[in-house]
């Protein structure tokens, strides 16, 4: 795996029912998963298409791409010093590390990091 992988495309939604029916039927995208009515995941092949509302979503309003790395502390420091900023983190969820960053163009990232199994 390459130092930082794009897994992740996340879209804003304000009805994540009807946005899931969109990617479905339209698509064909399958449903990964669910998680309540604020955040949902894709099949679109090697990378997932996520739609989140304002809940869940790392920007609301914006187009995100998620990168998987190793370190998220390191990437977003990495970001910062090369002119972007830090919108949130680096900080634990109950499932990843994450960072929530922009680069110097104002272009939304989030880098993540599976958490060890407790």
């Amino acid at each position: 795996m390459a130092d930082h992988e794009v897994k992740m495309i996340i879209l804003s939604t304000d009805n994540l029912d009807e946005s899931i029916k969109f990617y479905s039927d339209t698509l064909g995208m399958g449903l990964k998963f669910s998680d309540g009515t604020h955040f949902a995941a894709l099949d679109g092949g090697p990378v997932t298409l996520a739609l989140a509302t304002e809940i869940d979503h790392p920007i609301p309003g914006q187009v995100v791409v998620g990168i998987k790395t190793a370190d998220v502390d390191a990437a977003a420091k990495a970001v910062e010093a090369a002119g972007g900023g830090i919108v949130k983190g680096p900080y634990d969820d109950a499932h990843e590390r994450r960072a929530v960053v922009y680069d110097p163009k104002g272009n939304g990232l989030v880098f993540y990091s599976p958490l060890a199994p407790k």
